[in-house]
């Protein structure tokens, strides 16, 4: 009987700690929605000071609901092309360190404009993109975001483009990557067609290449590409909300990317505003990849995961302005400068929104500067995960105390980027360089000729006004900045081809060490 007693008592008090008013939280939910080539001006979310033509010009109301009911950040940054962002985000390294410094495509090779550069000899980047194992010389080995949260308990889905790994490496698929779906990504970095009607370009002969894998179920069927990865995404969470596991999205879309197609459910508005054909397949791009995230947090509703659900959104460089745009080029991104490819605000600034209920103040605006390996630690934070051990050192910080509004940006934390590569097209801010902003100022050194801009971007956004010359002292110390960031970090610099020297740092330019 005692025995009895003592049992009882023992399960009495096992099923009151287990009350569930004191179960542990499960951990948020975490989308990560990333869209390809999206410039800071396309949305009609304004992200300046005020409202712009183009706010006017695009309609995102999906956005415009996130941005309500969350943070919006107007001083975020990517990288000027899409891999290096891409490879950032997933290891928490600055392009400087993981040297993923151009876009990947085929193993072990650079590309051709690189190796035909007229003045400059490329240093062998890291071509084969990132890898999940050791071994390869020519890719970045680290432990990817996905496989910390898949490690952690999270179902983990990558739905749309990937562009991680070259074509015959282990980052090529995402599933070696720690996601546990893989829908629709492999090496190529654009579909070879946005239309269900053309296969996605599967069946394109010599185009294979760029055809969007997975997807066999749409095929011949009037949909656009950015709604039939959103099924199939949504599908997959579907899976996860049921079994009652905490999921990881990244919604990883292909649009806005070239080819420039229309998306038919949207581009009749645009044509009747009068814009020519081009900008209004464009916009329709646009409109259609925010019905996506409208997609998407309608689900979160109607399933009752939206409070516990971090929903972050990014671009993945500047948007495209250089070519294949209607129009005059470097002008899409007004009032900044430039566009994908350049190192001008054009080129690296990008629209950001997060929404966190109940951690992050509805319709707040951050002015905090942050730049896409930030990410890496912050929803490393966000899914409470606080002691990994990583193979990489993670360069970036995290901004959850932002989001949480226990700290303001104090200007003294340098962000940098680095491109020793060639893109191709010409422009403003276009070409290989090295480049710091701290606090209002930013410095941009050209390696082919060894020139310098220095910005006030605070005072001149669009980078009209050149202060090199009219303020030697701030030149120099971002100069003194750069150099010794790239120094520490062991950045791959170019040579001159008629000297066969590697270029110099822009501090020894300026007369330093």
């Amino acid at each position: 009987m005692r025995r009895y007693a003592l049992l009882l008592i023992f399960m009495m008090l096992v099923m009151n700690s287990c009350q569930p008013d004191e179960l542990p939280k499960r951990p948020p939910n975490i989308v990560l929605f990333l869209v390809d080539d999206m410039g800071w001006q396309d949305t009609s979310v304004p992200f300046w000071t005020s409202g712009t033509p183009f706010n006017d010009r695009y309609h995102t109301p999906n956005m415009e609901r996130l941005a309500k009911e969350g943070m919006k950040f107007t001083q975020a940054y990517a990288t000027p092309v899409c891999s290096p962002t891409r490879i950032s985000l997933m290891t928490g390294m600055n392009a400087a360190r993981h040297r993923v410094t151009n876009w990947t495509l085929e193993k072990d090779s650079m590309k051709q404009m690189e190796k035909d550069h007229p003045i400059l000899e490329f240093p062998m980047w890291n071509v084969n993109g990132m890898s999940p194992f050791g071994g390869d010389t020519l890719a970045v080995h680290a432990m990817p975001l996905p496989q910390a949260l898949h490690d952690a308990g999270y179902f983990t889905i990558h739905s749309g483009k990937a562009h991680l790994g070259a074509i015959g490496t282990p980052g090529e698929n995402p599933l070696n990557l720690g996601f546990d779906v893989n829908i629709a990504g492999h090496a190529a970095g654009a579909p070879e067609s946005y239309l269900g009607t053309q296969n996605f370009g599967n069946g394109k002969e010599g185009k294979e290449i760029w055809a969007v894998p997975g997807l066999e179920e749409y095929h011949g069927k009037d949909i656009f590409l950015t709604e039939a990865i959103t099924q199939e995404a949504l599908k997959a969470v579907d899976s996860a909300v049921t079994a009652q596991q905490p999921f990881f999205l990244y919604m990883s879309h292909y649009a806005v990317h070239t080819p420039i197609m229309e998306d038919q459910r949207f581009v009749e508005k645009y044509l009747e505003k009068g814009l020519d054909s081009i900008e209004a397949r464009y916009a329709s791009m646009v409109e259609g990849m925010d019905k996506s995230l409208g997609d998407i947090m309608d689900y979160l509703e109607r399933n009752n995961s939206e409070e516990n659900t971090v929903i972050l959104f990014m671009s993945d460089n500047g948007g495209l302005s250089a070519h294949a745009r209607g129009g005059e080029p470097h002008t899409h991104n007004a009032p900044l400068s430039s566009g994908k490819g350049s190192m001008h605000e054009g080129g690296i600034r990008e629209p950001m929104l997060v929404k966190w209920p109940n951690e992050v103040e509805a319709e707040t605006v951050s002015d905090y500067q942050l730049i896409i390996e930030d990410f890496y630690p912050s929803i490393l934070e966000i899914a409470g995960i606080d002691s990994l051990q990583t193979l990489q050192k993670i360069d970036g910080e995290s901004f959850v105390s932002i989001l949480k509004g226990e700290k303001e940006y104090n200007g003294i934390r340098p962000l940098f980027w680095h491109y020793p590569n060639e893109w191709g097209p010409s422009g403003p801010g276009i070409g290989a360089a090295s480049a710091v902003r701290k606090g209002n100022f930013k410095l941009i050194y050209y390696h082919a000729d060894r020139s310098m801009e220095l910005f006030n971007i605070q005072e001149d956004i669009g980078e009209t006004e050149n202060l090199i010359e009219s303020n030697p002292e701030m030149a120099r110390e971002m100069a003194a900045i750069l150099s010794d960031y790239l120094m520490d970090v062991k950045a791959q610099m170019p040579k001159d081809k008629s000297t066969g020297k590697k270029i110099p740092y822009p501090i020894e330019v300026l007369g330093g060490f």
